[in-house]
């Protein structure tokens, strides 16, 4: 984890001993509509923006293109307000159940998968 990264407070070390990080020391999010269950988005949290978004209820992710913490919809508008966070079985996946108010994805769309299907091959 980059310790270089301002304002650490540390996460629950319960939590933090469940997760299993990548190189970078992130973990993915799968952010999904807590009363729909549609998937939204896909995102990155390490132990700062998951003790931010536990700490908030505001989903707060790592951008890795920017490397920095974002909130979601601190400029768009488009917050999501987080229901509920689970763990997968591995540790190394997050749940992230939240009720998002406008589109999910920065292009403007309700999800990060509309219009994008894959054609399966052979059907």
């Amino acid at each position: 984890m980059d310790e270089s990264r301002p304002g650490r407070m540390a996460l629950d070390p319960e939590i933090a001993a469940k997760l299993k990080r990548n190189g970078q020391g992130l973990v993915p999010a799968v952010v999904q509509q807590f009363d729909t269950g549609e998937v939204l988005m896909l995102a990155w949290m390490d132990d700062e923006a998951l003790r931010r978004t536990l700490a908030t209820g505001r989903a707060t992710y790592w951008s890795r293109s920017r490397a920095e913490y974002w909130v979601k919809g601190e400029t768009s508008g488009n917050f999501q307000q987080v229901k509920s966070v689970a763990l997968d079985c591995d540790g190394d996946t997050l749940l992230v159940k939240v009720d998002q108010s406008g589109p999910a994805c920065h292009t403007g769309s309700h999800t990060c998968f509309d219009g994008r299907e894959l054609k399966l091959e052979g059907r």
